[in-house]
C-alpha cells in the first residue's frame, strides 16, 4: 500500500506495484506537490529553520550594490577583508592582516549572522507580544516587539543606544511578517566583504511561509547616509528542519554538542596557537 517517508530534508510518497482486479498502479509524487496539499496557517513561523540556498551567496544584499554617498565609500574603504569581489578593495591573504570584527571575538551583527556562515538556522518562537529568534551561530537572541510599539528614534534611539543586532519592531500585513530593525551598531560588517553601514541604516525584512515547509525572506537595507538607493536583497529560502535532525543537544548535533559556535578569547587563543 502508499507509505509515507521521510528521507533527510525531502519528504516522499512511495507508491509500490499494487494489484487490483482490473488495474495496477505506479506513482510518485513530488514532495513539493505534497506541501502544496496540506494545509497550513501562514501565520504560523513557529519551528527550526536552516537557509538552503539563494542568490547572493554569502552577501546577505546580493552584488547589486547602490553607488555610495562619499561618507560611505570612505568609511568602506577602510575596511580589510580575506574575501573581495570589488577592485578598489584589496583582500588580504592573511587573516592576521585584516580588520575584520570577527577575528578579535567580536559578534558578527545583524544583517550578516542571518548569511555570513555555513550554519544558516534559527529557531522562531512565540510569546505574549513579542517574537523570539534564536539564531545558532553565536547562540544569538533576536527579539521582534509585536506589542504596538514604535520603533526607537532621536533621543530614544540614544539613550538606548546601538546593538549589534539592533531594535527590532513587527508587524503583520496580510500573511507577511514585517521585521524592521534600527539601532545597529556600525562596527559589524555587512558580510564577510567589508561591506558598511551607517548608524541611521534601517533594514526591513519580510517572512513569508509559502510552503508547509518553507519560508520566504526577503530584506532591503535604507541607509541614505552610505548609499544612494534602498540596496534590496535577493529572495532567499529557509526549509523547516525534519525532527530527526534535531538532536538532544539541539540543532546538528555535531555542532552544538561540541561547540557552542561563538568565539569565545580561550577559543581565539587555541586558533592562533595552531
Amino acid at each position: 500500500m502508499p507509505q509515507w517517508t521521510d528521507s533527510g530534508n525531502v519528504m516522499k510518497y512511495q507508491c509500490h506495484l499494487i494489484a487490483w482486479p482490473t488495474l495496477t498502479l505506479l506513482c510518485a509524487l513530488s514532495s513539493a506537490a505534497v506541501s502544496q496539499n496540506i494545509a497550513f496557517d501562514p501565520r504560523d513561523l513557529s519551528g527550526i529553520w536552516g537557509g538552503v540556498g539563494g542568490g547572493g551567496g554569502e552577501v546577505p544584499f546580493g552584488p547589486n550594490m547602490p553607488p555610495m554617498t562619499p561618507e560611505g565609500l570612505a568609511f568602506y574603504l577602510q575596511n580589510i577583508p580575506t574575501e573581495s569581489d570589488d577592485p578598489r578593495v584589496k583582500a588580504a591573504s592573511d587573516p592576521a592582516l585584516s580588520n575584520d570584527p570577527t577575528f578579535t571575538c567580536n559578534p558578527r551583527g545583524f544583517p550578516r549572522t542571518l548569511y555570513d556562515t555555513n550554519v544558516r538556522l534559527f529557531e522562531i518562537l512565540y510569546l505574549e507580544g513579542r517574537i523570539l529568534q534564536l539564531l545558532q551561530r553565536d547562540r544569538t537572541l533576536r527579539e521582534m516587539w509585536m506589542d504596538g510599539r514604535a520603533l526607537p528614534v532621536d533621543e530614544d534611539l540614544d539613550n538606548i543606544g546601538p546593538s549589534w543586532y539592533g531594535h527590532s519592531v513587527a508587524r503583520w500585513q496580510g500573511d507577511e511578517l514585517i521585521v524592521t530593525t534600527v539601532g545597529l551598531d556600525e562596527r559589524a560588517w555587512l558580510d564577510m566583504t567589508g561591506h558598511v553601514k551607517s548608524p541611521g541604516a534601517r533594514v526591513e525584512e519580510r517572512y513569508k511561509r509559502v510552503e508547509t515547509d518553507t519560508i520566504q525572506h526577503d530584506m532591503t537595507l535604507y541607509d541614505p547616509a552610505y548609499y544612494t538607493e534602498p540596496w534590496a536583497a535577493e529572495t532567499r529560502i529557509f526549509r523547516r528542519e525534519p525532527p530527526e535532525r534535531i538532536t538532544y543537544f539541539g540543532w546538528y548535533g555535531l555542532f552544538s554538542g561540541v561547540t557552542d559556535l561563538m568565539c569565545a578569547p580561550m577559543n581565539f587563543i587555541d586558533t592562533l596557537k595552531n
